[in-house]
This record gives structure tokens, sequence and C-alpha cells, in this order.
């Protein structure tokens, strides 16, 4: 179809302006609808006119979990060493992995008949349930019994960034939308006064980047928000010198009034994000300081926690996110880079579990005590696991380490709908392949917005002719038998 121009007889945005308002509301129903910020497929019933794109929105059936947190650990944990006890790589250290275990499989760093190295940490029981863990994670241990341990997860994917970005946004490239932002899209949230979905790091560099937590095609409102380490957690949240609350209230007035006439002319979904993002910058220049801010916290908490009040760390974004979710935010994402251990994984692995098990423990039981774990999902884990063989490579530097593994690793989730003190799935004797009850990441996915009452067939976007949605095309489902 041709465009009409102002050279043309008439104008096509000077045509709809003339139909009355009965078209033009069409129209920009279905463009919203189209963008998320009215009504689709996401939920079960549509949002109240005039109520924004985070109006809390009802699920698609009953789900236990109203919030999410994501502890998520780049550079990829080795299941073998902290999970996945494997007694034969014990006697097979230093020998070749047998061919009928690698089959054509081909590394980055090493070659697949490279010899096995024994697990670097001793394994022992913990809980009721005797849950079987790395001697680096006691204090996961201590809630062993609310915690289920998911040991076949499996991923496409052989690269940090492309699998982080999997399993965050069902793609292996950029471009399309995270999980926190499918969920925000679907449910909205509980509070006007911090942001739906929320990013925090420790640590240095994520491989995936902000494509990680990012909108895709769904409206941009619904990327999340990530909070900064150190000074004000967002910038610009303090006002200048000489600029009082009341005048910036009258200014943000005026800029919404001009965007709402601007709304009104164009019909353009983003200027409606703009709207929003105004409004929220401004509360959070009240709810962002108060959040951050742990002196209201008893002394025992953030002790049980590790909070030093030095440095930013781990354990001061687990009690932030405990906070989060208390005042009524949907998603948390907490990334910990760190995990590559390509080489002395004994030294990377007892650093990083010092620096994260007592928060993630703390979590947990904080969650519990305060009778929040039931309605939120806590979820741990990296992008994938690494090899049973060693990596050494003097020409790269490397000694005692080990290379990325796609195949096989482990994942654990508590709370939120899910069975506590369950270890679910097996892998092969050399902790290679997963041989019973396999988790595809897309299955684990699926699994999350089924605890939040969300059907992953269900929770799809329009565009350019084709519903998308997080889980792919693919056969995936919830995994069932972990569900409490």
């Amino acid at each position: 179809m041709t465009e009409w121009t102002q050279q043309t007889t008439v104008a096509r945005r000077w045509f709809l302006q003339q139909c009355g308002v009965g078209l033009g509301r069409i129209g920009l129903a279905t463009l919203l609808a189209q963008d998320g910020l009215r009504s689709s497929s996401a939920s079960a019933a549509p949002t109240a006119p005039g109520a924004g794109p985070f109006a809390p929105r009802p699920s698609h059936f009953p789900g236990p979990a109203r919030a999410v947190i994501h502890l998520f650990m780049a550079g990829a944990p080795s299941h073998i060493d902290l999970f996945d006890r494997k007694p034969e790589l014990i006697k097979h250290d230093g020998k070749p992995l047998p061919p009928s275990v690698y089959g054509d499989q081909r590394y980055a760093f090493i070659r697949p008949d490279a010899a096995v190295m024994a697990p670097r940490f001793p394994f022992s029981k913990y809980g009721e349930c005797g849950m079987e863990l790395g001697s680096p994670l006691p204090y996961l241990g201590s809630v062993a019994d609310d915690v289920c341990l998911l040991r076949a997860v499996s991923t496409d994917q052989f690269n940090h960034a492309p699998a982080q970005l999997l399993f965050n946004t069902g793609f292996a490239q950029p471009g399309r939308a995270s999980i926190g932002s499918w969920v925000t899209y679907g449910l909205g949230c509980e509070t006007q006064n911090l942001p739906a979905f929320v990013v925090m790091s420790t640590g240095s560099g994520i491989s995936g980047g902000s494509a990680n937590w990012s909108s895709g095609f769904l409206p941009t409102v619904y990327t999340g928000v990530r909070l900064r380490n150190q000074g004000d957690p967002i910038l610009n949240v303090a006002n200048p010198p000489g600029i009082d609350a009341g005048r910036q209230r009258n200014t943000l007035d005026l800029v919404r009034d001009l965007n709402r006439i601007q709304l009104d002319e164009m019909a353009d979904p983003e200027i409606a994000t703009r709207i929003n993002s105004y409004e929220m910058a401004f509360r959070l220049q009240t709810s962002a300081p108060e959040l951050m801010n742990l002196a209201s916290e008893s002394e025992a908490t953030l002790k049980a926690y590790g909070c030093d009040g030095k440095e930013p760390a781990f354990a001061k974004a687990c009690l932030t996110a405990r906070r989060m979710v208390e005042r009524g935010v949907r998603f948390v994402n907490i990334y910990h880079e760190g995990w590559d251990a390509h080489s002395d994984l004994l030294g990377n692995h007892t650093n990083n579990c010092r620096k994260t098990d007592q928060a993630c423990a703390a979590l947990v039981a904080d969650l519990k005590e305060r009778g929040l774990l039931d309605s939120t999902l806590v979820i741990w884990g990296g992008e994938f696991g690494r090899t049973p063989m060693v990596q050494t490579d003097p020409s790269l530097g490397t000694s005692l380490g080990r290379d990325h593994h796609p195949q096989a690793f482990s994942m654990w989730m508590a709370g939120g709908g899910v069975k506590g003190g369950l270890t679910y799935g097996e892998t092969d004797d050399f902790g290679f392949h997963a041989v019973d009850r396999k988790v595809h990441v897309h299955d684990l996915q699926a699994t999350i917005l089924h605890c939040l009452g969300l059907d992953h067939t269900r929770l799809t976007f329009p565009l350019r002719g084709l519903d998308f949605r997080l889980t792919g095309v693919e056969p995936h489902a919830p995994v069932r038998e972990i569900l409490a």
C-alpha cells in the first residue's frame, strides 16, 4: 500500500482524525494491545482503563508465587564439585575419559579425551532429606530441607553470552524479552513506588550484558531497572541544589501534559513508556533511598546475611531483594559474576562460595521466617556446568580448571510452590550426560511461569504475524514432579 504524504490530496493522519473518535479509539486500542499497554493473551482479564502498564493483572490460574528472586551465578559453577557427587571421577582421576562417554563432543580449550579431574571438594549430607552438597556450601546445607536440587539441567549453548541469553530470554541472540519482562508484562506489579523488575550485580562484567534483562520486542517500560552498587542506587535520584519537590512536581506535570498531547496525536506506545518513566523516577526519589538503607534491619539479620556494612556485596544485594519483595517488586535478578573457573577451580569456587553461600541460605531462611517463602520463588544457578575433564594448558596459563559443559549441570530452587528437600534428576557416572528426569532450560522457564500462575503457551506477544513466547516453539512443559 502506498503511503499518503503531504503532497497527496489527503494526509493519512488528517483522514483518521476526521473519521471521529470511534475509529481513532479502535486504532489506539489495537496499538496498545499489541505493545502490552492494554490487556492481551498475557493475562486472564483486562486491566482497568487508565491503570497503567504495571497495574496488577490476574494470572491464568492460581499460582503460589507472587514474586521471583533469581540468583544468577554468571560464569557457571561446577556441578560435579558442588552438587553432584561422582565417586567414579575419583577412581578415574588422571585417566582419559572413555570415548563412549564424550562421543563427538568438542571443546574450546581442551580435548574431549583430556584426563579426568577428581572433585575438588568432599561432599556431606545435610538436612532430614540427606541432600549431598560440596563442603563450600555449609550454609546452604542448613536450609536443605527447603531446597529443591535439580541435577540434570541442560542447555543448547556452549559459550557464556549465548547461554546466559538463552536462560534469561529463551533465545541465544539479543533482541528477545527477558523472563522478568515477560512476568511483569503478564502480571503487572504490586507497587507503584518501585520498579516491577529490578537488576543488581556483584562482580565485574556479565557476558550477555544488558540484553539479559532487556524487554526485547515488548514495550521498553518492561525492561529491568539496574541498581548501582555504589552511591545513589539510580543516577540523578537526588534533586540538584535549588530544586525542591514542589518545583519538580510542577515541571513533571507540564512535561506529562505535553507528552499526553503527543501521545494523543501519534498513538506511539513509547510515549506512554516515557510518561510512566518520569512518574516512576519521581517516586523513586523517596522510595529508592529508603529501600537501600539497611539501618532499620536488626543486627541479627545483618549478621545472618553476612552484611559487614563495608564494600557493596552479594549479601547486601540478597537482603535488599528480600526488602523488595516485601514492598511488592515482582522480579529481582542478582548477578554474581566470576565463576568461570578455567584455572584453579579450587580457589575460584572457594572464594565465590565464601561470598555467596551464607547470604543465599539466609535469604531462604529469612523469607521463611517472615512468611514470604511460600509466595516467593528463589532460583540459584549459572548458564551451564563444567567438564569432568581437567583444563591445564601452560600456553594459556591455566591449571587445574574445567571447561564449559552444556549437557548437564545443577541448579536449586526454593519456595514459591516447589517441593523442599527434593533432589531431582540424575547424570551418568561422570556427570557428563543427563540420564534421568532431564530438565531443559525451556522446561525450567515454563516451571517458573507456572509457579506464578502463568501458562507459558498462553503468555504470548503478537509480532510480525507470529505469537512469540518465552519458551519458543518446541514442546516443553513445567516440571510437575517438583511442584508442591
